[in-house]
């Protein structure tokens, strides 16, 4: 039996937004489209302008927490809450916090005692890692009518960036497999640079692995597709290559073979380290867009702002932990918590993996080496 609810697992450049955008021009029942983040919302909205001159009628595109309180939170909040909700409290750590206890560990309002303050900010405002859960109980009193609702406004329902998601969210997608409504999330697992929430519900999940989360709790529901987004019309073969190297456990990207991506002229390809007296000869030859971990001034990016765009050549500025990673190849290091020895992440992998997948044609890493040795598929960049 055919699955009515796919998950398409991308790399960088594949075009996953470009084929969402041409999935929605393709049907004239209504469709939603979400997305956690509101650059790449308006990201969508400028693909729908290149390829279709606008955007039609029948299509809706919002971001994931507005899209949760529209539809979600406020139709049916009644069934569960008095008040007035007054937007959205975005949070980057886990929020309702009542006390620390004496390990200095934050412990949150019970949901059970303390309904508002669990959920809410003084000021009225649901917080951001607490929506998704708020949507699920109004659903829940309501007798499911929050999710029949939407299945009769939207036909198809469309989520880019779904690696994103996390928590109450992925159980929220769940009702939503269970709808009439057709669904198609496609997302990159390697470039996790933000997290709608971090609770414990689905932990093991996040970081991108939502792949392991449809296989577990959905896949009466959801079908997963690892090949129609496995090529990259971005990055070429040696860009694919070392990039592939930060998530070995992952389908390796692959260069496609498209004559409109590879006709153009290249003199210049691959992965470099570049000295830093160098850079300036460098960069009136090549003309690099520059990249920073952070504290990027414009025209510069930082690796967690430029994900979606692409260059023809990138300059990075990296942090130590990229330089002991480039020499290494190690993904991890040991450590010492507590009396207990721990493995954890040497670098941030999912943003040198965004910043190295920028360029179409050459990476530089400016890193003034003397006689250090690194792993295979880097350059020691010399000026001509």
């Amino acid at each position: 039996m055919q699955l009515k609810n796919k998950l398409l697992i991308s790399v960088a450049g594949s075009g996953k937004t470009t084929y969402l955008v041409r999935q929605a021009l393709s049907v004239n029942d209504s469709v939603l489209i979400t997305t956690y983040t509101e650059a790449n919302e308006k990201e969508i909205r400028k693909k729908f302008y290149e390829f279709n001159g606008g955007i039609p009628a029948n299509i809706t595109i919002q971001t994931w927490f507005s899209f949760l309180l529209q539809h979600g939170a406020k139709p049916y909040q009644g069934s569960i809450y008095d008040g007035k909700i007054n937007g959205l409290l975005l949070v980057n750590t886990a929020s309702g916090i009542n006390f620390k206890n004496k390990m200095g560990i934050s412990i949150p309002f019970a949901e059970e005692k303390n309904f508002e303050e669990h959920y809410f900010s003084k000021s009225g405002k649901v917080y951001s890692d607490k929506l998704s859960k708020f949507v699920i109980r109004c659903n829940e009193k309501s007798a499911g009518i929050v999710v029949q609702r939407l299945s009769k406004i939207y036909k198809h329902f469309f989520v880019d960036e779904v690696q994103d998601l996390a928590g109450n969210d992925l159980e929220f997608l769940k009702l939503i497999f269970k709808t009439s409504m057709n669904t198609i999330l496609v997302g990159d697992p390697r470039q996790v640079t933000y997290l709608t929430h971090h609770e414990r519900l689905n932990s093991k999940y996040k970081d991108g692995n939502i792949k392991q989360y449809i296989i577990d709790k959905c896949s009466k529901y959801c079908a997963i597709d690892e090949e129609t987004l496995r090529f990259s019309h971005r990055n070429n073969a040696e860009i694919c290559n070392f990039s592939s190297k930060l998530f070995p456990y992952l389908e390796k990207s692959i260069p496609c073979e498209c004559s409109e991506c590879r006709s153009f002229p290249n003199d210049h390809s691959g992965i470099y380290i570049i000295k830093s007296s160098d850079v300036e000869k460098y960069k009136s030859k090549y003309n690099p867009v520059i990249l920073r971990h952070q504290l990027a001034v414009a025209p510069e990016w930082n690796f967690g702002n430029c994900k979606g765009l692409g260059f023809d050549r990138i300059l990075i500025y990296p942090t130590r932990p990229i330089i002991q990673y480039l020499k290494t190849g190690l993904l991890t290091k040991t450590v010492k918590e507590k009396g207990k020895i721990k493995e954890q992440n040497a670098l941030d992998t999912a943003k040198f993996y965004v910043a190295l997948t920028r360029a179409r044609y050459s990476v530089a890493i400016v890193f003034d080496y003397t006689n250090d040795i690194f792993i295979d598929g880097i350059n020691k960049y010399t000026i001509n």
